[in-house]
C-alpha cells in the first residue's frame, strides 16, 4: 500500500547501489574513448581512401607511377576496415553493459516501470488471478523481474507466476537463487547475448522441430555430394578437353531428377528451421556461458546434468546448429543462387540438419528448458541481489498458513510503502477488512497475494518474515463486464466466485482474495450470497481475505468468530483533506469517506 510517513521510508542497501553507479559511470568513460577511436579510424579511412585515389590516378591515369604503389592504401584500408569494424562491436557491448547497470540501478530506484518486457503476450483469459494481481502488462510484476534473454525464460518465468507448486519444488528454488544472487557477472554477461529483437521464434516450435521424426536418412548427403561431384567433373572436362558439353549436361540432369525426387522432404525439413539463427546464437551463448560457471545446490546440480549430453558441449552442438541455418541462408542471395543449384546446396544442408537432428534432437528440448530455468533463476537472483531488504519465505508443509510480518507491494516504491503484518491459518482462517474508498483494502489484498506467487517461485518476497504453505490462490479483485459476451459485472463476478469455490477440491488447499465480493446486486441479495460465500470457503478449509463498503457485510464475521475476523483502515481529515496512514488494525471502520471525497471533487452532496 502506498501512503507516506516516517514509518514508510526505507534506506536503499548501499551495496548493489553503490556497484551499479560505479559501473554505469566507468562504462560511460569506455563509451567515450570507443567512440574517440571510431571517430579517429573513421577519418583515418577516409584519408587512406583518398590517398589511394591519388595513387590510383597517378598510377594508371598519368601513368607517372608504378601499379604497385596502389597496393599499400588498398592492404591498409582494408586492415583500417577490420579494425574499425572490431571497435564498433566493443563500443555496442560497452553499450550494452552500461544498459544492464541502467536498468538494474531503475529496479533499485523504482524507476523501472515502462522500460521492461511486459509480458503482456503471456497473459491469459480467464485465469482465476493473473489479472486481478497484475502479473503481465505496464508497471507488471513480469516486466520488474523479468531478464531472460530467450523466449523460453520469458515463458517459463510466466508458467511460475502462474502455476504454484509443492513446497519441496519451491524451497529448490529458493537454494538456486540464493547461490546464483551474488553472481552479478554472469547476469551481466547474459544480458549481452544477442539484440533487443522483437517477434523471435517460439521457442517450443524449436523444440518440436528438434523432436520431429527424420524425413531424410544422412547417408543421402553421400549421394548428394558425389552427384555434385560428378556434375564438377563434367563442368571441368568441358573446359579443359574436347569432349563437349554431353557429359555435364548428363549429370546435371541426373543432379536434378535426384533433387526434384527428394525435394517434397527437403522442403519440409528446411520449412522447420527457417528463421531461428538469432533465438540459436542466444541458446548457444547463454549455454557456453553457463557451462563456465560452478554450481553446488541440487537443483543447479540437476540442470548441470540435463545439459551434458554425449561428452560434447551443448554450446558447441547449438553453435554448429547455428553456423548449418547461417548457410541455409546464402541461397537467397541471387549471386550465389545458381551456384547453389549446381552445388545442391538446399538438399545437402537439409540431410545436414537431418543428421544434427538424429544426434541431438531430442535433447534440444531438454537443453532450452534447462537454460531457460536457469534464466529465470538468475533473474530472481538478481532481484534478490537489488532488494537485500527482502526475504526468502519459509515453507511449511502443514497448512494452509500465511503469516508475514512487515509485508509490503513490490511495485510500489519502496519510500512509499506501509508494511503491515498479516496472519491467517490455525484458528484465524479470514479477514473481513473493511474501510474507506482509497484506505488501502485493495491494496493488500493484491500484495498478500503477489508475495504467495514469488514465494512459491522461489523469488524472495517483500517482508522482514514469511512462513506459508503451498496453496493454491484465487482471487476476484478487478471485474468487470464484457460487452463482447454480453456478461455484467454481476454475472462476471460470479462466474469467478464459483471458479474460486472448485478450486477447493484441488489437492492444495486455497487462498482466496474477495474485493467488495458481490457488489453487483441490491444489499438484501450481497448480504446472503457474501455470507452463503465466504462461511462455504472457510467450511471448505480456505484461508483468505475478503473487503467490504458495506458494514452490514462485517457482522458475518460475528457469526462466523472465531475462524473469521473483522479488520479496517481508517482515514482522517488533515486541513480539510483526506489522510491515510494505510495501517492495518481490528475491528470494524467506524466512519466513511465517501461524502468528502465526493466534496474534494466539486460535487455539491
Amino acid at each position: 500500500m502506498s501512503g507516506t510517513g516516517s514509518d514508510a521510508k526505507r534506506t536503499t542497501a548501499p551495496g548493489p547501489h553503490a556497484e551499479y553507479s560505479d559501473a554505469i559511470r566507468s562504462g560511460r568513460d569506455e563509451l567515450q574513448d570507443w567512440h574517440a577511436r571510431e571517430r579517429w579510424l573513421s577519418h583515418a579511412r577516409l584519408a587512406v581512401f583518398a590517398a589511394g585515389l591519388v595513387l590510383g590516378w597517378l598510377a594508371f591515369g598519368s601513368r607517372t607511377l608504378a601499379a604497385v604503389w596502389v597496393g599499400p592504401p588498398v592492404l591498409v584500408f582494408a586492415a583500417l576496415l577490420i579494425v574499425h569494424d572490431r571497435a564498433i562491436r566493443k563500443h555496442r557491448r560497452a553499450e550494452r553493459i552500461v544498459d544492464f547497470y541502467e536498468r538494474g540501478l531503475a529496479r533499485i530506484e523504482d524507476t523501472w516501470m515502462g522500460h521492461g518486457n511486459t509480458g503482456a503476450a503471456h497473459a491469459p483469459d480467464g485465469h482465476p488471478y493473473a489479472d486481478d494481481l497484475d502479473l503481465f502488462g505496464p508497471g507488471s510484476l513480469f516486466e520488474l523481474l523479468c531478464t531472460a534473454r530467450t523466449t523460453a525464460g520469458e515463458s517459463m518465468l510466466a508458467r511460475w507466476l502462474l502455476e504454484p507448486v509443492d513446497a519441496d519444488v519451491a524451497r529448490g528454488r529458493q537454494r538456486a537463487v540464493r547461490e546464483l544472487t551474488p553472481r552479478t557477472a554472469l547476469r551481466r554477461d547474459l544480458s549481452l547475448l544477442g539484440e533487443d529483437i522483437g517477434g523471435r521464434i517460439a521457442a517450443d516450435s524449436l523444440s518440436s522441430w528438434g523432436s520431429a521424426p527424420i524425413r531424410l536418412h544422412p547417408g543421402l548427403q553421400i549421394v548428394a555430394a558425389g552427384m555434385t561431384g560428378l556434375t564438377g567433373l563434367g563442368i571441368a572436362l568441358w573446359i579443359t578437353t574436347d569432349i563437349g558439353a554431353i557429359p555435364f549436361l548428363f549429370f546435371l540432369a541426373a543432379q536434378g531428377g535426384f533433387a526434384a525426387w527428394l525435394r517434397p522432404r527437403v522442403r519440409a525439413v528446411l520449412a522447420g528451421v527457417e528463421a531461428p539463427s538469432h533465438e540459436l546464437a542466444v541458446l548457444s551463448g547463454l549455454l557456453a556461458r553457463l557451462e563456465e560457471e560452478s554450481v553446488s545446490s541440487e537443483r543447479l546440480v540437476e540442470l548441470r546434468a540435463e545439459l551434458e549430453t554425449g561428452g560434447v558441449p551443448p554450446s558447441r552442438r547449438i553453435a554448429s546448429l547455428r553456423r548449418l541455418v547461417d548457410l541455409l541462408d546464402a541461397r537467397r542471395n541471387q549471386f550465389f543462387a545458381p551456384i547453389g543449384a549446381l552445388l545442391l546446396w538446399s538438399t545437402q544442408l537439409a540431410v545436414a540438419l537431418e543428421r544434427w537432428r538424429s544426434e541431438c534432437g531430442d535433447a534440444l528440448g531438454p537443453w532450452i528448458e534447462a537454460a531457460a530455468e536457469i534464466e529465470v533463476l538468475c533473474a530472481f537472483g538478481g532481484y534478490a541481489y537489488e532488494h537485500p531488504d527482502c526475504v526468502h519465505a519459509e515453507f511449511l508443509d502443514a497448512g494452509p498458513l500465511f503469516d508475514a510480518e512487515g509485508l509490503g507491494h513490490p511495485l510500489i516504491p519502496d519510500a512509499r510503502c506501509v508494511r503491515n503484518d498479516v496472519s491467517l491459518g490455525g484458528g484465524c482462517q479470514a479477514w473481513m477488512m473493511s474501510g474507506s474508498n482509497m484506505s488501502g483494502k485493495s491494496t493488500l489484498l493484491r500484495t498478500v497475494g503477489v508475495a504467495t506467487l514469488l514465494a512459491m517461485a522461489g523469488a524472495p518476497v517483500r517482508a522482514s518474515r514469511l512462513r506459508l504453505s503451498s496453496m493454491q490462490l484465487g482471487a476476484s479483485i478487478r471485474i468487470s463486464d464484457s460487452l463482447q459476451q454480453g456478461a455484467s459485472t454481476f454475472f462476471a463476478e460470479i462466474t469467478r466466485l464459483r471458479q474460486i469455490v472448485e478450486l477447493t477440491a484441488a489437492d492444495r488447499p486455497l487462498l482466496f482474495l474477495l474485493d467488495e465480493v458481490l457488489h453487483g446486486t441490491n444489499s438484501h441479495d450481497r448480504r446472503i450470497g457474501a455470507e452463503a460465500v465466504v462461511s462455504g470457503l472457510v467450511a471448505r478449509g480456505a484461508i483468505g481475505l475478503v473487503t467490504t463498503h458495506d458494514l452490514a457485510l462485517a457482522r458475518i464475521a460475528d457469526e462466523l468468530a472465531p475462524r473469521l475476523q473483522n479488520v479496517h483502515f481508517q482515514d482522517h481529515i488533515e486541513d480539510g483533506e483526506m489522510s491515510f496512514d494505510y495501517k492495518l488494525r481490528p475491528g470494524v471502520v467506524t466512519r466513511s469517506n465517501a461524502l468528502e471525497l465526493m466534496r474534494s471533487v466539486g460535487l455539491d452532496v
